[in-house]
């Protein structure tokens, strides 16, 4: 029995690539397992060659391997394409249709299973998919009632019948597949998993619930990719708890309505990526001077300008910090897995308005669309914090009538915050720099006092477990240093290099800014060399981390900007040679 499986589904995008992928997991996430998934996609609604990978294990699992056990190919594009990761014991399922060809230098064995012409005689070919996934179940030696659950959540709405036929299908596509295997039936079987049911998501799924968890009731937001699904999860939640999700003209309405909805009390936040950051860099500027909570989430994605909408990169970190004009307190979080990105997106809005300042959640298009396996969250652990927001009782009334000191100097940089309309805590608002009541002010002394009140918030950033460490090592050959999706695969690449008597120590970074350096620093001090592993041609958080630490001999780059993610083997080869050639 296997203890780990890879899957993959490919073919033309449009054609039930995404729902072929989305039935097997789902199935195989209710049986017990541990999935994570990652979808290659093309940039254009439909066309254009797409895959689903999905590793399926036992045990927890938060990157997809290097090599493929099985691959089910709607087209000849699919196997050229992908069989490279296939190894001798690997299998191809291939829609007999397109008349597949066994590549020359290809070790798996091919099977052509007539996948269309079994779902076309069951009434229409778009039931192919059902038809493989059907022939999957032979491979693992998969009962077909394991789907049943899946297929009456899916089609129950179309009615009895179309349940039965994508059933039927399921049968058919399995008695196909046992006849070409014969006594090899169940070569392919995963070990028994525990059979408890956990979550199974996208990051921007978790973020999503998050922000309503984090009690959001508005969100502006401007479509584009990898950000969409969190707005379209809210756009079917929100309401539900008298919120409102709106699509704006662009990501500058976004922002600013964000800020507005803030200003009048009411916890909102934007979602975009990069090209949409971009513009809104003027408004982060004006919540930093006005002091209005504001959360934006930024999924990051390949650039610049459209560059690779729909693949891998980490290469908007120094945006996030120092894109702004001027100088203003910002905090960006970087979570690393779908249970951090549910927790971390709470405390974001918890930050943004203790502090009254933008807060940035950073994801990466890997966290959020790849889907994985997440534990239930435990919901006891929420707690919402809501700073110096007053109350009317709060508000003495004064007899010059004088303004509320909306921007008062205090010793944490944190000024009380009223909503409008209070009795009492009349203030101005604006983006020229002003004094304590709001008005505005070109004093010298006056700006002084302002900006470092401002900046004093940063020395009272409260943000739990800014590291996430396993460093079993005191003293370390190696440290490995990442942030967001990065850390599934660098979990596995320490635990080859530990395996291979390497001694390696794992650190990821959870907040970019500010800087945890009492954290990294005696990690850092700890280790010989300092391997910084990051989606981006610049070494953008090395170079963070020599602005804050220093270590410049110490600290190497693992750089990959080709579009796709880092994979266990190819990462842990990369070490060794760096090791071999005396680098390290």
């Amino acid at each position: 029995m296997l203890h780990q499986l890879s899957w993959k589904v490919g073919g033309q995008q449009g054609e039930g690539i995404e729902s072929t992928g989305e039935i097997f997991s789902m199935a195989m996430n209710r049986l017990g397992y541990f999935l994570y998934g990652y979808r290659h996609f093309s940039s254009r609604i439909k066309g254009g060659h797409t895959n689903n990978k999905i590793c399926v294990r036992t045990t927890e699992v938060r990157t997809i391997p290097d090599d493929l056990d099985i691959l089910v190919a709607f087209d000849q594009e699919t196997i050229d394409v992908n069989y490279k990761e296939l190894t001798a014991s690997s299998v191809i399922l291939a829609d007999s249709k397109f008349n597949p060809v066994h590549p020359e230098d290809c070790v798996a064995t091919m099977y052509s299973v007539p996948f269309t012409e079994i779902a076309s005689e069951l009434g229409t070919s778009l039931m192919k998919n059902m038809v493989a996934i059907g022939a999957t179940s032979a491979l693992l030696n998969l009962d077909k009632t394991v789907f049943q659950s899946v297929v009456d959540e899916i089609f129950g709405r179309k009615g009895e019948a179309i349940v039965e036929k994508n059933m039927q299908a399921i049968q058919q596509g399995y008695e196909v597949m046992a006849q070409h295997l014969g006594d090899r039936i169940g070569e392919w079987e995963l070990e028994p998993a525990d059979g408890k049911r956990r979550l199974f998501m996208i990051g921007n799924d978790a973020i999503a619930l998050g922000a309503l968890a984090a009690g959001v009731r508005f969100m502006a937001a401007y479509p584009i990719t990898p950000a969409s699904e969190i707005m379209e999860y809210l756009i079917k939640k929100l309401p539900k708890f008298g919120g409102t999700v709106i699509q704006t003209e662009d990501e500058i309405a976004a922002t600013t309505m964000a800020i507005g909805a803030n200003y009048g009390g009411v916890r909102s936040f934007t979602a975009s990526a990069g090209p949409g950051l971009s513009l809104m860099m003027e408004a982060i500027g004006l919540s930093g001077m006005t002091e209005q909570p504001l959360v934006i989430v930024d999924t990051q994605r390949g650039g610049p300008s459209t560059g690779l909408p729909t693949k891998q990169e980490q290469s908007d970190l120094m945006q996030m910090i120092y894109g702004t004009h001027g100088e203003i307190p910002k905090v960006v979080i970087a979570p690393s897995t779908g249970k951090e990105a549910f927790f971390d997106t709470i405390e974001a809005f918890n930050i943004a308005e203790e502090l009254q300042l933008p807060v940035i959640i950073l994801s990466d298009l890997q966290l959020s669309l790849g889907k994985q396996t997440v534990e239930p969250f435990d919901y006891s652990k929420v707690a919402l914090r809501r700073g110096r927001l007053q109350v009317e009782e709060d508000l003495t009334e004064v007899e010059d009538k004088s303004y509320f000191k909306r921007y008062e100097v205090t010793e944490d940089g944190v000024s009380p915050r009223v909503i409008p309309g209070m009795k009492n805590g009349i203030h101005h608002v604006t983006g020229v720099e002003h004094d304590e009541t709001g008005k505005p002010s070109e004093s010298a002394s006056n700006r002084q006092l302002q900006m470092d009140k401002r900046m004093r918030k940063m020395q009272h950033v409260n943000f739990p477990n800014p590291v996430h460490v396993y460093a079993p090592h005191e003293e370390a050959d190696v440290l490995l240093v990442g942030f967001n999706s990065t850390r599934g695969v660098l979990e596995e690449v320490q635990a080859n290099l530990n395996a291979h008597g390497i001694r390696a120590n794992h650190a990821h970074i959870r907040l970019i800014q500010p800087f945890p350096t009492a954290h990294v620093s005696p990690l850092i001090a700890s280790a010989k060399k300092v391997l910084v592993v990051e989606n981006n041609a610049t070494g953008q958080l090395a170079n963070i981390l020599k602005m804050n630490i220093g270590a410049h001999d110490k600290i190497v780059n693992v750089l990959k900007y080709d579009g796709t993610p880092f994979l266990p083997r190819e990462l842990t080869n990369r070490v060794k040679e760096l090791l071999t050639n005396g680098n390290i």
